[in-house]
């Protein structure tokens, strides 16, 4: 039997937040800890954060963790895993030093980088080979942006890293990049699991500007004595390089058949299946991540996740206490409850980040249409929260283009609130069971850390572990409603796709 005085950890390098979890070798949890940090948006389309900032915050909680919980109890640190958000792009002179910040998925810089290759021969090689579709979230774009309109930080680059590299570098000293967060760069031939030519080309590097490649059980290296010392860990505590946040939240949800999709609905969201096959969607609408060898997760981002209910919190929330976001944003769900489905006609276009999938459209811009005497602020509520949910139905109904979809399995702060699970199953009109643990990624990392020590015989066995009792079922009427509305929605995201061009030139 796992013994209850080890425990695996697991460091999550989310959007806005870190969040350590210990998990004991049964997969229980000890205990969980998460900072935040802030992401500058200096112009338009720029997302960008502070590395040193982010790394620091990692050190101050992961060491909370330790002093208060795993410590006075003599529990050993068997392993620490990593995750991270994708397609973060930090540049690194010859010392390791930052220039400036690191540039995160959500940066829209790139978008005629993007555009143009979007629109030449070479777009169909590179998405075949790589699985990234051609939009400025991908890493390959940022880069060219940095080379053709950041001449001098291009110039004195010695690397271009992801955050999590970063990081890893900075406890160990060792520049490593996984084959899951790589697959996720435009960079990576997900095929021949090596950095893509073509792809470099264009971006204008070689592969010796890039992390070394590991797959995701590679031992990250030994824990500098520094940091040892200071965080109290063993110098042979496991030290374990991980995944993308998108593919270990897949495993967590337990997904592994390619007949269940899981939802995950954070600051951003994703829809995914996991499978042995790749995708290739003719359309380019959405990804082909690698995970381990033969084993992809297939499926498509969302910028329009719980990030727009916390800007229109912000904006229009009752606040009785000015720091009380997640009590505000409790009672703005407990308004829309009462709403009846489709808001009255009222339909709202979450872009105010752009969008990645199915619409790949990054001058995309939030829309209320239907407007009437008769809508209040009740209405408005419960429209964004649709408007948010239609936008990952409409990822699943592409997925649903090249396979079947039994059942669903949804996590993520935003998407496990009830009246969102609720309408989700409304509007797909299939069950939805929801993970119990709020940090789906980190029970993935559990997962893959409990896989490479032979807890379990492989991550088909570790996924299988996960059983998800299934919660909300579609109500009766309530998708035929929906799917009236979703009509519209959709059909508004293409027609306007020329008047958000030209609303994008005022700005």
């Amino acid at each position: 039997m796992a013994s209850k005085k080890n425990c695996i950890i697991t460091i999550e390098i989310g959007t806005n937040a870190v969040r350590v979890v210990a998990f004991d070798l049964t997969g229980t949890t000890i205990a969980s800890m998460k900072g935040s940090y802030p992401t500058f948006h200096s112009q338009p389309d720029y997302s960008e954060q502070d590395p040193e900032q982010i790394f620091i915050t990692m050190l101050y909680v992961l060491k909370n963790l330790l002093i208060e919980h795993i410590h006075p109890h003599k529990i050993k640190v068997e392993s620490i895993c990593f995750s991270a958000s994708m397609h973060s792009v930090l540049a690194i002179d010859k010392r390791g030093n930052p220039l400036g910040n690191a540039v995160i998925w959500a940066d829209n810089r790139a978008k005629k980088e993007a555009e143009k290759l979007k629109n030449s021969p070479q777009s169909k090689i590179i998405y075949s080979a790589t699985g990234t579709p051609m939009h400025p979230m991908s890493p390959l774009f940022k880069i060219a942006w940095f080379r053709h309109n950041d001449k001098e930080r291009f110039k004195q680059a010695s690397k271009f890293i992801q955050l999590k590299t970063y990081i890893i570098q900075q406890l160990t000293g060792e520049y490593l990049i996984d084959h899951s967060l790589a697959s996720a760069t435009g960079l990576l031939n997900i095929h021949k699991i090596k950095w893509e030519s073509e792809a470099l080309a264009y971006a204008g590097i070689n592969s010796g500007m890039l992390a070394d490649l590991v797959p995701i059980f590679e031992s990250a290296g030994k824990l500098k004595k520094a940091y040892q010392n200071s965080l109290g860990i063993h110098a042979d505590t496991k030290l374990i390089v991980g995944s993308s946040d998108g593919c270990l939240a897949t495993l967590g949800a337990g997904v592994k058949d390619g007949c269940k999709a899981t939802i995950t609905i954070e600051d951003s969201g994703a829809v995914r299946i996991m499978g042995n096959k790749v995708l290739n969607d003719k359309k380019q609408r959405f990804f082909n991540y690698l995970l381990t060898e033969n084993c992809y997760v297939s499926g498509g981002p969302t910028n329009s996740g719980g990030v727009i209910f916390e800007w229109f919190t912000k904006q229009f929330g009752d606040f009785k206490n000015p720091f009380d976001m997640e009590y505000t944003m409790k009672e703005l769900f407990a308004v829309a409850a009462k709403v009846n489905a489709g808001s009255d006609g009222l339909i709202f276009l979450p872009y105010l980040l752009g969008e990645r999938a199915p619409i790949w459209d990054a001058n995309a811009r939030g829309v209320y249409f239907g407007i009437n005497i008769n809508h209040e602020r009740q209405h408005f509520i419960r429209a964004i929260i649709e408007g948010i949910l239609f936008e990952i139905y409409s990822i699943g109904k592409t997925l649903e283009e090249h396979c079947k979809i039994n059942s669903l399995s949804i996590n993520g702060s935003f998407a496990s609130i009830p009246l969102c699970a609720q309408i989700i199953a409304d509007i797909f009109n299939k069950p939805v069971s929801i993970s119990q643990h709020n940090y789906s990624v980190g029970l993935g990392a559990y997962l893959l850390s409990a896989t490479e020590m032979g807890i379990f015989t492989n991550l088909e066995e570790a996924a299988k572990s996960i059983v998800l009792p299934e919660q909300y079922f579609p109500k009766n009427n309530l998708h035929d409603i929906y799917m009236r509305h979703f009509d519209i929605f959709e059909k508004l995201s293409v027609k306007l796709k020329d008047d958000f061009v030209d609303v994008v030139k005022l700005q």
